[in-house]
C-alpha cells in the first residue's frame, strides 16, 4: 500500500473521489442535521432533481455514509439519515466550505480574468 494520494490503490484517493461529486457533499450536509425524507432534502437543497438526489443517496448508501430507513404506513415513509460513518465527513466538508467562503471571489477573479480577451490572446501567443 502506498501513501501517495494520487496513485488509483490509495485510500486518500478514495476519499477524493467521494468528495469530488459535488451532490455527495452538498447532501450529506443536508442530512447533518437529521433524519430527512427526500421530498424535504430537495427542498433544503435547491437545484438537484429527484433523479439526481435518488441516484445521489443510493450512491453514499452504498460508500456506507447514508442508511435508509423505511417507516410502516400508507403510503411507507423513507427517510434517510448519516451514518457514523457519514458524520466523520462533516469536518472535512466544512473545512472545504469554510476555504470556498475565504478564497472564493479570489476563484472568482482568476476565472473571469481567464475568460478575458486580452488573457485569450495572451495565451494563444505562447
Amino acid at each position: 500500500m502506498t501513501t501517495d494520494a494520487f496513485l488509483a490503490d490509495c485510500r486518500a484517493r478514495l476519499a477524493f473521489d467521494l468528495l469530488s461529486n459535488t451532490w455527495n457533499a452538498v447532501v450529506l450536509w443536508a442530512l447533518r442535521d437529521g433524519p430527512r425524507r427526500p421530498v424535504e432534502l430537495r427542498e433544503r437543497i435547491g437545484g438537484i432533481s429527484s433523479k439526481v438526489l435518488t441516484e445521489t443517496l443510493r450512491r453514499l448508501q452504498f460508500n456506507g455514509l447514508v442508511a435508509r430507513d423505511a417507516h410502516p404506513g400508507a403510503p411507507p415513509r423513507i427517510e434517510y439519515r448519516l451514518t457514523s460513518l457519514g458524520r466523520t465527513l462533516l469536518e472535512p466538508i466544512d473545512a472545504v466550505g469554510a476555504w470556498a467562503f475565504e478564497h472564493g471571489d479570489e476563484v472568482m477573479a482568476a476565472q473571469e480574468a481567464a475568460c478575458t480577451p486580452t488573457a485569450q490572446r495572451t495565451s494563444h501567443a505562447r
